[in-house]
């Protein structure tokens, strides 16, 4: 899936429970952080028609990231946050969605899967694919995208915080302003 649509889905998953800004913000990019291992397609379109081309996104995507090693590494970070297991879960929640989402939905134009090499690097046993893999730029994708994309709405309209909290307070505050001039401001409960 797009790194867009994992962002959304898993900022959505870390407002599943009470958690601050800062434990939001780790649960979704435990989520996100998989996708580190998709930074290798820079430096292989800039040197594709060289003497030394490097396949780095074609050998690694979904290697170095996309595994239980680095998951257990991503969900350590979880210990920075004042509610450790509640934010450790989550983050383990979004990280394993974020492969399960790619072995559902990332079949490439060509039709090529990327196995997801789970256990790696304990063991190169156990590899997730899935026949019914639907395209990248399926159907299937952009029907999650927009559900994610309303929700993601829906709760910086009702709680008063969205994604963009992660960058800016004030960002945030003017973005949820808008939303709620444009929709009706909340209504106590």
């Amino acid at each position: 899936m797009n790194p867009i649509t994992h962002f959304l889905v898993s900022w959505d998953v870390a407002n599943a429970a009470m958690l601050d800004r800062r434990e939001r913000a780790i649960v979704t990019l435990a989520g996100v952080a998989p996708d580190l291992d998709g930074l290798g397609a820079i430096p292989e379109i800039l040197t594709r028609n060289t003497a030394h081309p490097l396949s780095w996104f074609s050998e690694y995507h979904h290697v170095l990231g996309h595994n239980l090693g680095f998951g257990l590494v991503v969900v350590a970070a979880s210990f920075l946050a004042t509610r450790r297991w509640r934010t450790a879960a989550l983050a383990f929640v979004t990280f394993h969605l974020h492969l399960l989402c790619d072995v559902v939905g990332a079949r490439g134009p060509d039709g090529d899967q990327w196995p997801i090499p789970y256990l790696l690097p304990f063991s190169r046993a156990w590899q997730w694919t899935w026949r019914g893999q639907w395209a990248l730029n399926g159907w299937q994708n952009f029907a999650i995208t927009g559900a994610a994309l309303g929700l993601t709405f829906y709760l910086a309209w009702s709680r008063g915080y969205s994604p963009l909290e992660m960058i800016s307070l004030r960002a945030d505050a003017a973005f949820v302003g808008v939303l709620r001039r444009r929709f009706g401001a909340q209504r106590p409960a």
